[in-house]
């Protein structure tokens, strides 16, 4: 190699190192640092608990020529059609009337009113869950149990509602909505 060519590599090589060198800075205080290592060192160290110790699985065989079948009852059941002893059943054929579409327990009786030409006919007001005030007589229909309106006075509306009886039929249901107690 000659001379130049050793200038060279040297004057490289030191370029290099000053390069590298760069992004190196050096701090004159670094007690915040010694700090932060003296608290973590004089913490307790602790112990990673050991793993628990599991029992081995123990395979079964299962022999279907000496075992009964697991998916077949011991006692054979015994299928019978649902008793419906009660005649009552919704109509089918009733088309439901708008205050049906909400349960019961979201409506609420607001008042009462007659009408001005027959003092016979009595209303309840009935308010459903969207602000509406609408007028109920006897013989129409409430709630989604097919509520149907029997008696009205004036601080209650008295429904017999057709409720499943849970063997297969149907039962009737007394309900009652009431006008709220005012201070």
């Amino acid at each position: 190699m000659s001379r130049t060519g050793s200038i060279l590599a040297r004057s490289g090589l030191v370029a290099l190192l000053l390069f590298g060198l760069q992004g190196c800075i050096w701090i004159d205080d670094t007690s915040d640092l010694r700090s932060f290592v003296a608290d973590r060192s004089s913490r307790p160290v602790g112990q990673i608990p050991p793993l628990p110790e599991f029992t081995p699985y123990e395979a079964f065989v299962y022999e279907g020529s000496s075992l009964r079948n697991p998916f077949r009852a011991m006692v054979p059941e015994v299928a019978e059609a649902p008793e419906v002893i009660s005649e009552v059943f919704p109509d089918p054929d009733r088309i439901p009337e708008y205050l049906e579409q909400y349960a019961v327990d979201n409506l609420h009786m607001v008042g009462t009113i007659t009408s001005p030409v027959n003092a016979d006919d009595f209303f309840a007001l009935v308010r459903d869950p969207l602000g509406e005030v609408h007028r109920v007589q006897v013989g129409d229909y409430l709630g989604l149990d097919n509520g149907e309106v029997v008696s009205l006075t004036e601080r209650r509306i008295e429904l017999s509602e057709i409720v499943s009886n849970g063997r297969g039929g149907w039962m009737k249901r007394p309900r009652t909505i009431t006008l709220p107690e005012t201070d």
